[in-house]
Order: C-alpha cells, then sequence, then structure tokens
C-alpha cells in the first residue's frame, strides 16, 4: 500500500495533476508573504531589545522567549476572534480568505523571529558594543550595523520563521477553513487527504514541504560559504 502511494505521489509530482500545484503556490505564497511581514516587525523589535536598557526590559525578554512556544491554535482563535463579524475587524470581511492566514502566520511567527534576533544582536552587541558607544552612532544606527553584522546568522532566523510558518496547521486551518481552491495549503491538505485515505497527494506534498525546507538550508550554507571564502574568514 506504501509503495503504490509512493508511486502515485511521484507521478502526481512530475505531471502537477489535480490541485497539487494550485496548494503548493498558495502555501508559498501565504508563508513567504507572513514571514517577510513578521521579519519587518521582528528584526527591529528583537535588535532594540538587545541593545537598549530599560524598565521592564527583562519582561519583555521573558514574554518573547515565551510567545516563541506560543499554541498555533490560540492564535487561530485571536485571528478568529479579530477577523469574525462581531469582531473589530469584521467588516473587512478578511476571515476565511489568504489574507487571514497570512496574518495568524505573522503573528505566529513574530515573537519568534523578535527572540531569536534579541539573542543574535546581543551576543554581537557584547563583542562590539564599547566600539560602537566610542563612536557615538545613534541607536538607529548601531542597530543597522548589528544587523549587518549579523546579516547571516539572521538567515537562519529567516529560516526558522518560514519553517515554522509552512509546517503550521492549526491557526490556518481556524482562519482560513480549508476551502477547495481558495485556501487549502500543504499542511492542510496534507492532514485533510490523510483523514480521506488518501495518501498518494499527502506524501507528494509532504515530500515538496520536506524539498522545500531542505533547498532553503543549503542555500543558505551556499550563501554564506561563499561570502566567508571571498572576505576570506
Amino acid at each position: 500500500m506504501f509503495t503504490d502511494a509512493l508511486s502515485q505521489a511521484v507521478w502526481l509530482l512530475r505531471s502537477f495533476e489535480g490541485d497539487t500545484f494550485a496548494i503548493i503556490l498558495l502555501s508559498l505564497r501565504v508563508s513567504l508573504t507572513a514571514v517577510a511581514i513578521a521579519t519587518l516587525i521582528g528584526l527591529p523589535l528583537g535588535a532594540l531589545t538587545a541593545v537598549t536598557r530599560f524598565p521592564g526590559r527583562a519582561g519583555v525578554v521573558v514574554a518573547l522567549n515565551t510567545t516563541m512556544g506560543l499554541p498555533a491554535v490560540i492564535v487561530g482563535v485571536g485571528v478568529y476572534l479579530v477577523l469574525s463579524r462581531s469582531g473589530p475587524l469584521g467588516v473587512l470581511g478578511l476571515l476565511f480568505t489568504p489574507t487571514a492566514m497570512i496574518v495568524a502566520q505573522a503573528t505566529l511567527t513574530t515573537p519568534l523571529i523578535a527572540a531569536l534576533t534579541r539573542q543574535v544582536v546581543e551576543d554581537a552587541w557584547r563583542l562590539h558594543g564599547e566600539t560602537l558607544r566610542s563612536l557615538r552612532l545613534s541607536l538607529p544606527a548601531r542597530v543597522r550595523v548589528l544587523l549587518w553584522d549579523c546579516r547571516f546568522s539572521l538567515v537562519a532566523v529567516f529560516l526558522a520563521g518560514l519553517g515554522r510558518a509552512m509546517s503550521e496547521v492549526g491557526s490556518v486551518m481556524i482562519v482560513g477553513g480549508n476551502i477547495d481552491r481558495v485556501t487549502r495549503v500543504m499542511t492542510t491538505a496534507i492532514a485533510l487527504e490523510t483523514s480521506k485515505g488518501d495518501l498518494a497527494l499527502a506524501l507528494a506534498l509532504g515530500i515538496v514541504l520536506l524539498g522545500l525546507v531542505l533547498v532553503l538550508n543549503m542555500l543558505a550554507s551556499a550563501i554564506r560559504a561563499a561570502t566567508m571564502r571571498r572576505y576570506g574568514h
């Protein structure tokens, strides 16, 4: 049974029959958009938390670290309540659309990216903080310098956020509804097709999901290695 399902999965990937290609494209669009938004918010938030000292900073750090493991279903319920007809943004009619899924994934990955960025930038700040202070750089300039210095580590942070977003099921199921040809992405389709007994499509989408993660990590490693050779490190 597994062999038959695997051979059918390979055939689906070779021919892109059915909805396989549309599901993959929607998954990529939703996850990449969500992580891009989360990165724009999380990088400066994490970096500012790393280089500044203010009352309550320890609480902010604890909150960021805690929300790294925020259950996806809680995020899904929260976004659902905000976007539902009785919610504050219900008039926009975003529930059960790809936009709602993007909001949910961005909400889920922003704390992760901010927390990891804070740790990376704080380590760099310990090494270069005195030098940057002696140059009398402004706070935004210090953040920019540190983010650039940590750019390779931050690629790994981006990939961690992307992996979290692409593998997430609970929140996108709640706010997207897993509607065929509208909000069905790889993870929700895998869950649905497995429950229906259609292992071929579930395996095909699972292979694509694993392949995407592998390619992204290989690309990040290649960029890092090429740049280190260029600068002679």
